[in-house]
C-alpha cells in the first residue's frame, strides 16, 4: 500500500465527490464496486437518485426497464461489515442475499410445514432492496434505528414506483413483513439472514487462516428466535471453535464475556432490537 499523507494536507484537501470517486474507481477499472452515495442535509432519495450515473431514471415509463438497471446496484454494493476488517473484495448485497433464498429452501423438516417457503424465498431476495440506494447500514455506523428505517422505506416506495405492474406491489408488501417480523416466515428470514452471516464469517476467517477474528459478528446467534434455526447456528459455532481450537479468538456469541467491547455490545443490542 502506498504512503499516507500527512495529516496536515489531508485536512486542507475536501472529500472526494461521489462523481469524483466514480472517476477514480473507473480509472482504475474498478467498474465492479459501487460506493454508497452520501448526501448533504438530511437523507432523501431524491438526493441520491440525481447522483446516479446517467441521473434519476425518467417517472411514469411503463417499462420495467429502469427497476432493472437499479436493480444492478445490489451486485456492486458491498456488505460494508467486512470492509471493517480489509475485506474490500469481500460479498455484495446480491450474493448475500441469493445464498439466503437457497438456505430458506432447506427449512428443518419441523419447521418446513408451517412455513410458506415460496414466500420465504422472495422474501429472502428482497429484504435488503433498499440498500441499492440507503448503503449498507452496520450496527457501528451511528445511524438511529428509526432513521434507517424511514430510509428504507422511502426507498421502497421508489423502486415500487419505476415497477408499474402488480410485482412491484408484492415486493413492497413482502418487504414489510420482512421489516415487522411478526410473521413466522418473516422470523424464519430473519434468522436465515443472521445464519448467512456467521456462514460468511466463517468462511472468511478460514480463507484467512486466523489471520483475521470476525467473532464479533457471532455476536448475532444470540439474536435468532426460532429453535430449528438455532441449531444451525450452534452447529456453527461450535465449528468455528474447533477452527480456532486454542488460539485466542473473540467470541461475540457470549457478549462481553466473549471478548466483545462493550461499545460494540452496545450498538449490537440496538441494532437487532425488535421494536
Amino acid at each position: 500500500m502506498g504512503s499516507r499523507p500527512e495529516q496536515s494536507e489531508a485536512c486542507k484537501a475536501p472529500p472526494p465527490s461521489y462523481g469524483q470517486r466514480t472517476q477514480q474507481l473507473i480509472n482504475g477499472q474498478d467498474l465492479g464496486f459501487t460506493p454508497t452515495i452520501t448526501v448533504d442535509g438530511p437523507w432523501t432519495v431524491e438526493k441520491v437518485v440525481e447522483q446516479l450515473p446517467g441521473g434519476a431514471p425518467a417517472a411514469g415509463s411503463s417499462s420495467p426497464l429502469a427497476f432493472f438497471h437499479m436493480l444492478e446496484r445490489l451486485k456492486t454494493t458491498k456488505r460494508e461489515g467486512w470492509r471493517r476488517f480489509g475485506i474490500e473484495r469481500g460479498e455484495s448485497i446480491a450474493d448475500h442475499m441469493y445464498r439466503m433464498s437457497l438456505i430458506s429452501m432447506f427449512a428443518p423438516p419441523s419447521l418446513a410445514p408451517r412455513l410458506d417457503l415460496p414466500k420465504c424465498v422472495k422474501m429472502c431476495l428482497v429484504h435488503d432492496m433498499a440498500e441499492l440506494l440507503v448503503g449498507d447500514i452496520t450496527p457501528v455506523d451511528g445511524v438511529p434505528k428509526p432513521e434507517k428505517s424511514r430510509r428504507e422505506a422511502a426507498t421502497m416506495d421508489y423502486l415500487v414506483s419505476l415497477a408499474p405492474s402488480s410485482v412491484g406491489a408484492e415486493i413492497r408488501a413482502i418487504w414489510q413483513e420482512y421489516e415487522d417480523a411478526q410473521t413466522l416466515d418473516s422470523k424464519f428470514v430473519h434468522d436465515v439472514d443472521k445464519m448467512e452471516l456467521l456462514l460468511q464469517m466463517m468462511e472468511y476467517e478460514r480463507r484467512g487462516a486466523r489471520g483475521v477474528d470476525l467473532g464479533e459478528f457471532a455476536y448475532v446467534a444470540g439474536n435468532m428466535t426460532l429453535e430449528e434455526t438455532r441449531g444451525w447456528a450452534r452447529e456453527l459455532i461450535a465449528e468455528r471453535e474447533a477452527f480456532w481450537g486454542g488460539e485466542a479468538h473473540v467470541q461475540g456469541d457470549k457478549g462481553k464475556e466473549g471478548g466483545l467491547s462493550e461499545l460494540h455490545a452496545k450498538q449490537q443490542a440496538e441494532y437487532y432490537k425488535r421494536d
